[in-house]
């Protein structure tokens, strides 16, 4: 009786080992692809939002000069970049060339001179929509791109390892299935991670929901554990068969002696 329970315990060795290493290589894996994900959103985000400023700088070649003589070249900045809703120049942080007409005035966006990146919700123009609003100044002069806010979004989805990432733009968010209109924040509680832009100040956070770790534990216990029961059965059955041929001997050279 001693041999078999001794025999059952060896067997579960392997397969409690086993379990043991794949939670722990499965929740480093997770954690890994948390952190290197928010180094590659901030990476991916920047060259989306260089390119709003690249389109920016172009237009501030024109800022200053009088709207008639510059509407239509910023008409043709808009119609030349996808990434683009509209161009706007401005004096002294005012508004006085557009390429859009819109009830609110752009330059309502920005609350100061250092702001850059703004989210801007239900926009007059369109209701429900998200737009990007981004300033550049330069002393009285200045620009503010619009941009929609797919941009970003389409950015987030070219993550699809199950995690959940969010912009942050100020007091403002946005992940790739809403943003702050939404009732609740998305769950990012398990392995969450953050980092900012250095070069726009915007956050991004990246988190898995909540039981995401222990769904991808089950999965990958009903791929793994076969195998591991298999390695504890064998381990199980040559130690009992050891314990049994030990005992056995045992009992053959006490009646030899006897």
């Amino acid at each position: 009786m001693i041999q078999l329970l001794l025999a059952l315990a060896i067997s579960l060795l392997p397969v409690g080992t086993g379990l043991m290493i794949m939670f722990y290589q499965q929740d480093k894996k997770l954690d890994e692809t948390a952190q290197v994900s928010v180094s590659e959103a901030i990476y991916s985000v920047d060259l989306a939002l260089d390119r709003i400023h690249a389109s920016a700088s172009a237009a501030m070649m024109l800022a200053g000069t009088a709207c008639e003589d510059t509407q239509a070249q910023l008409v043709d900045q808009v119609a030349n970049a996808a990434h683009l809703r509209s161009l706007a120049l401005t004096i002294d942080g005012r508004t006085y060339c557009k390429t859009m007409k819109t009830p609110n005035t752009q330059d309502q966006i920005f609350p100061d001179e250092q702001s850059q990146f703004r989210l801007v919700l239900d926009p007059p123009a369109m209701p429900n929509a998200v737009l990007l609003a981004y300033q550049l100044r330069e002393k009285q002069l200045g620009v503010i791109a619009i941009s929609y806010g797919t941009l970003l979004r389409n950015e987030l989805r070219a993550f699809q390892t199950g995690l959940t990432l969010l912009l942050e733009f100020a007091d403002l968010y946005i992940w790739a299935d809403g943003d702050s209109r939404d009732p609740v924040r998305p769950s990012q509680d398990e392995f969450f991670r953050e980092g900012v832009s250095t070069k726009y100040g915007y956050t991004v956070k990246a988190g898995y929901e909540k039981g995401f770790s222990a769904r991808e534990k089950r999965h990958a216990m009903k791929q793994l554990f076969p195998s591991l029961a298999l390695v504890g059965i064998i381990t199980g059955s040559i130690t009992y068969w050891g314990l049994f041929r030990q005992r056995h001997q045992r009992v053959r050279s006490a009646a030899s002696k006897g």
